[in-house]
């Protein structure tokens, strides 16, 4: 971005009440500044941006063709500068929960459930920001929502998941190359997941399965862009129960082979120890270990 280019902000604030009110003096009132001071800052930004804004007549202002095509584009932005301030730094009784996590988990797991949650506590707001890799929780955030084994020195976790790990698939890939065992995927197209330890090495390991090279396929850097993938077709995941549950029910994918793993990763709920929790976070917090353990209504077809 050119940032030259860019005239000051408060010649554009002056330029925008100036030719609202067409009138100098007017402007002046409003900004708490000298109507010499409007003027003066009028034909700076003139000379900035080498055009004339304002047509000078005996009894006010008008604007040029320049002066109306610019007014929307100022107003715009300056629109959406106070509103993005506002929205980001305001001060509030109930400031939102920041929350960063997975967009995996978001989409799959938490979306879901939040409208429940609103419901009932609509007074709080949520601030969700996603992150690829695990770091450290930032002193800004509340909370976060990290995977792994749950052993992090200096945290409190809670598990949000306890999955099982199975290969997942379109339907239509399935009925076009089926997998019948478990030395079919060598036909596929693997899906694999960067960063995940347990991942279709770990898989094939634990089912006894030699001929099938895990090296082989595609590589994402999110769990969302593998099934993704997977539904359009292109390629066998290695589905998560607790991500891959509502995907299943609604058809997008199928589960080819009844040859699960027990998962030794989960999603947890991270927070810093000795702080204590706003009373919100502490509610948002509480309630999403209780929809953890809440039981799942209907249980899911094992195979196609």
């Amino acid at each position: 971005m050119n940032h030259k280019a860019l005239p000051p902000l408060n010649w554009l604030c002056t330029f925008e009440a100036s030719a609202r009110r067409l009138n100098f003096t007017h402007a002046a009132q409003e900004l708490c500044l000298t109507q010499g001071a409007v003027s003066q800052q009028m034909r700076l930004l003139e000379d900035h941006l080498g055009v004339t804004l304002f047509k000078r007549l005996p009894r006010g202002l008008a604007l040029t063709e320049e002066g109306q095509s610019y007014l929307p584009v100022v107003q715009d932005a300056i629109s959406r500068l106070a509103a993005g301030t506002t929205e980001l730094f305001s001060q509030s009784d109930n400031p939102p929960i920041k929350i960063r996590g997975s967009l995996s988990f978001f989409v799959h797991w938490l979306a879901p459930r939040l409208a429940e949650f609103k419901a009932y506590h609509p007074h709080i707001d949520i601030r969700y920001i996603s992150n690829l890799w695990v770091k450290d929780i930032d002193d800004e955030d509340d909370l976060e929502i990290r995977w792994g084994n749950g052993r992090w020195p200096g945290l409190i976790t809670h598990r949000l998941t306890w999955d099982e790990l199975f290969p997942v698939c379109s339907p239509a890939l399935a009925d076009r190359l089926p997998i019948r065992g478990s030395a079919d995927l060598a036909q596929h197209t693997l899906l694999h997941v960067l960063g995940y330890e347990e991942g279709w090495g770990y898989w094939l390991s634990m089912v006894g399965e030699g001929r099938v090279d895990p090296s082989r396929g595609m590589q994402f850097d999110t769990l969302l862009a593998s099934l993704r993938i997977a539904e359009l077709g292109q390629g066998v995941a290695l589905g998560r129960t607790s991500m891959v549950d509502s995907l299943i029910k609604e058809g997008r994918l199928v589960v080819p082979l009844d040859q699960r793993v027990e998962a030794g990763e989960s999603f947890y709920l991270v927070q810093r120890s000795g702080i204590e929790l706003h009373p919100d976070t502490k509610l948002f917090a509480d309630w999403l270990v209780e929809e953890a353990i809440r039981p799942v209504s209907a249980p899911l077809p094992d195979t196609l």
